[in-house]
């Protein structure tokens, strides 16, 4: 069983200036990312870990951590428009003509959502690899607002009502279906997802794996801020 972990890290992000190489706790964040890698590489051996990047800076804070790569992202697959599927899917292709081999599942780390742990890797592989009619596995978290009981939108005659509307008589939380958070942390896809042409890793055939502790992907300073307070004040609910 072949595993490509792909780590994709562009330069110029804008909501929070070099995030993927900002220190969080003295370590770059992506650092913990590559930790992770190395650990899942660790466990099932045959596994190749590839860096997409169009930074150099950010290609040798990587290297300087193990991780080691020639391929560099080209212009027209970093910038803010291009979907992160595209990029995924041509260092795919880049790393098997490097290797002259075909992997059998893809699993993406995203370096802004950190707070995940080699338990949650490999328990979602195992549910991927079980799950036979599935083509793609990404993680979430319980959801603070649904979308059938205290989520608003507006609506054609101009007033705002639930934006799930097709459920009648729910009027208590604990009443409605429930939902969840893309924490945006990790995601396992099934290499014939390529093959077929998505552009969402939101498919017809997806599951999820629910993440039984804090985790949260970096959007804005703040998020960056809270986050390095739980991690020094050890207030974390897992091991990071």
């Amino acid at each position: 069983m072949k595993v490509l972990i792909t780590i994709c890290a562009r330069g110029g992000s804008k909501g929070i200036p070099g995030k993927n190489i900002k220190n969080l706790c003295e370590k770059p964040l992506i650092y913990y990312t590559i930790k992770h890698a190395l650990q899942f590489e660790k466990i099932f051996k045959d596994v190749e870990i590839v860096l997409s990047s169009d930074s150099n800076e950010i290609i040798d804070v990587a290297s300087s951590f193990g991780l080691h790569s020639n391929y560099k992202r080209p212009k027209s697959l970093s910038g803010d428009e291009i979907g992160k599927i595209e990029a995924i899917k041509d260092v795919l292709i880049w790393q098997e003509n490097l290797s002259k081999t075909r992997f059998d599942y893809i699993l993406d780390l995203d370096v802004t959502s950190p707070l995940r742990n080699i338990e949650d890797l490999k328990n979602s592989f195992e549910k991927i690899q079980a799950h036979h009619s599935s083509i793609n596995l990404f993680s979430v978290s319980k959801a603070n607002r649904n979308p059938y009981f205290n989520m608003v939108e507006k609506k054609n005659n101009g007033f705002f009502s639930s934006v799930k509307t097709s459920m009648k008589d729910i009027f208590t939380r604990q009443s409605v279906p429930e939902v969840y958070d893309m924490n945006a942390s990790f995601y396992f896809y099934k290499r014939s997802f390529f093959d077929l042409g998505y552009k969402s890793a939101i498919t017809d055939k997806s599951i999820i794996y629910l993440i039984p502790h804090i985790c949260f992907d970096l959007d804005h300073s703040i998020d960056f801020e809270f986050m390095e307070f739980l991690m020094k004040k050890n207030k974390l609910d897992f091991n990071l």
